[in-house]
């Protein structure tokens, strides 16, 4: 891995700003951006398409083996691709955000998804994001980020960016999800949602995506000076 090449991992809770925050950090240093949360929604896609019961760990140990999920970039952003069909839009489909979290604790899964992402970050210079990037996936990881962020402000933003997609929501019942997803997540066996030591903890409640952006550049930045000078 070449020195100006971090790997930087950003983790957190559902809706906490990782995702956007990751993807324009990617751009600003001219990094791949993997949104690891992404893989596990396809793969949850495909076992609702199949109408297979998520907490059937058999049937969705075999629906891993026979898809291959593909991340792409585009002129449009971050396209997720599934055995080849670009399902970018329909992963974030009310119906797989609440089947998700049953079909990523499955061990099978985890261990399909997580050599695919090691794969990707392998050569460095490579921003990630999801729930086990700085504890699992690269616990060696340059820079681990922490997201996370009081309910009300990750229902409103889940919200903001549901109606942006056309899509009817009432901001309580999201926010009975969301903290449905915190308890599966921080409780699963596999891979729990656990800050990685090391990491810093960025409490994103009343800061703006610029703000977010711009900290984490900064503490890249700020690490590369340092490996520079050896």
């Amino acid at each position: 891995m070449q020195a100006n090449r971090l790997v930087i991992a950003i983790d957190g809770p559902a809706a906490s700003g990782k995702s956007t925050t990751a993807q324009k950090v990617a751009e600003r240093l001219g990094y791949l951006y993997v949104d690891t949360g992404a893989m596990y929604r396809a793969v949850t896609l495909e076992v609702l398409r199949r109408g297979i019961d998520p907490d059937e760990e058999p049937a969705v140990a075999d629906v891993v083996r026979s898809v291959n999920v593909e991340l792409k970039r585009s002129a449009a952003g971050l396209l997720v691709l599934l055995s080849g069909e670009d399902v970018t839009r329909e992963i974030r489909s009310p119906d797989v955000t609440r089947n998700v979290s049953a079909v990523s604790r499955i061990r099978s899964v985890r261990e399909y998804l997580v050599r695919m992402q090691r794969s990707l970050g392998a050569r460095g210079g490579v921003v990630l994001e999801g729930r086990d990037i700085g504890t699992v996936v690269f616990p060696g990881a340059d820079l681990k980020i922490y997201m996370v962020a009081d309910l009300p402000a990750r229902s409103r933003r889940r919200a903001d960016e549901l109606r942006s997609q056309g899509m009817t929501v009432e901001e309580g019942e999201l926010a009975d999800e969301i903290h449905r997803r915190d308890m599966l997540d921080s409780t699963r066996a596999e891979s729990p949602l656990l800050k990685a030591p090391g990491a810093i903890e960025v409490d994103t409640s009343s800061m703006t995506i610029d703000g977010q952006v711009e900290l984490v550049v900064r503490k890249a930045k700020e690490l590369l000076e340092k490996k520079a000078k050896g």
